[in-house]
């Protein structure tokens, strides 16, 4: 028996879970970049920094994954549910595909970014300047990827950030007044 007020066609639960995934997925791999890998440079032995980094990062890494994972099976429900204006509403097509190239992207920037860190990881207790910097005494490896990870640690935040981009202004493109132009557009191109 369905509740009064409740549609059936609700998709609060996976918007919900698209929308908390990829803030999530934002907001810690900001606070990464800022505050841990910030604080990690703050210890004062430097065979201890990159230890108190990847500690910080080995902890967040299932709270990452799980945000992903609920990212991806919420922005493929709302996509599920969303198929017919996929089809019959100009512009719908475009930001889905730059959401799917940007999400292609976040992914694999954060995988390599962890598989960088586990280089750092094996490494033990390194010396370096912070978790991103490389001292002089830091094995060549190690410094390699730290250089690299001082790329990505940024990389990943500015992707995700722009996904939230795209996924304003997809649900901007779902206000009754954008879905009767984009659907008279795909049918009239010359409207």
């Amino acid at each position: 028996m369905r509740q009064k007020g409740k549609s059936k066609s609700s998709n609060t639960v996976v918007r919900a879970l698209n929308d908390l995934g990829l803030a999530t997925w934002f907001g810690g791999s900001l606070m990464g970049a800022i505050g841990l890998n910030g604080a990690a440079a703050e210890v004062d032995q430097p065979h201890e920094r990159a230890r108190v980094a990847n500690a910080g990062w080995s902890r967040w890494t299932p709270a990452n994954l799980a945000a992903i994972g609920a990212y991806t099976v919420g922005s493929l429900a709302v996509a599920g549910a969303n198929r017919g204006r996929l089809v019959g509403q100009k512009g719908v097509p475009r930001m889905s595909l730059a959401k799917t190239a940007l999400t292609a992207a976040a992914m694999a920037t954060t995988a390599y970014s962890r598989v960088l860190g586990q280089k750092v990881m094996d490494a033990s207790t390194p010396p370096v300047e912070g978790a991103t910097e490389p001292s002089g005494s830091t094995p060549p490896e190690v410094a390699n990827a730290q250089r690299q990870l001082k790329v990505l640690q940024w990389a990943v935040p500015a992707l995700t950030g722009a996904l939230m981009v795209i996924d304003s202004r997809m649900s901007e493109q779902q206000r009754p007044l954008e879905v009767a132009k984009g659907v008279v557009q795909r049918l009239n191109p010359a409207a």
